[in-house]
């Protein structure tokens, strides 16, 4: 589990291609600290396995489904990455629950200033966007943001200098890839409203909650 309160900015060394697969090594500093092979680093929001390490860098494979799931393919060596250990007990949690297990990809629209903040507006696909709401929570790259504006194809964060300084997001412009994870208590509602729902229409549904109580105490 992350925060989405990225910890530094590693840079790509190399990508090794498999047939569908690849081998990522990421020079980093930070997140080496106490880092042991096994481990799990969150780059641009997608939770990698540390399979080797030195001592400037780590190694994380990435299976078909990450890349296919994700940007990491676009990566080019020499760019830069976002880059989180996985939460450990007892530390402040600033961001929200991060997962690292990528949703999908969504496409920056535009990128304008305002006085201090920068404004991203993104576009995803509507199983995406079903799930962010406005003042809600989600991951961008990994970076968690608050989502400041819904419509029915995109929505927007503004961002403050400091996390645009130690983020990758400094560098991001329109017509850009970002990953995105949804938060995940909304994911666990609709699935718990659809498998209610699906339960409530069959003659052989079990106890419990229904559609007809959380409209009832105001939770439709």
């Amino acid at each position: 589990m992350f925060t989405g309160i990225v910890e530094e900015q590693g840079e790509l060394l190399s990508m090794e291609r498999g047939t569908a697969s690849a081998v990522l090594s990421i020079r980093a500093k930070k997140v080496l600290e106490q880092t042991k092979v096994g481990d799990s680093i969150a780059v641009n929001g997608v939770c990698l396995t540390v399979t080797k390490l030195a001592s400037d860098r780590f190694y994380a494979d990435v299976m078909a489904e990450t890349l296919r799931r994700s940007s990491l393919g676009e990566l080019h060596v020499g760019g830069r990455v976002n880059l989180e250990r996985a939460l450990a007990a007892g530390e402040r949690m600033g961001g929200h629950i991060v997962s690292g297990h990528i949703d999908g990809t969504g496409r920056i629209l535009s990128v304008r200033t305002e006085d201090n903040a920068v404004w991203y507006r993104i576009a995803a696909e509507q199983r995406i966007l079903r799930l962010i709401v406005e003042k809600g929570s989600v991951a961008i790259d990994g970076i968690s943001l608050t989502v400041a504006t819904v419509s029915s194809d995109s929505f927007e964060v503004s961002v403050i200098p400091h996390t645009r300084e130690v983020t990758t997001l400094a560098t991001k412009k329109a017509g850009d890839t970002v990953n995105l994870e949804n938060d995940i208590i909304g994911k666990y509602v609709e699935r718990l409203l659809q498998t209610t729902k699906e339960d409530t229409m069959s003659s052989t549904a079990p106890g419990g909650l229904t559609m007809e109580f959380l409209a009832e105490h105001g939770m439709l």
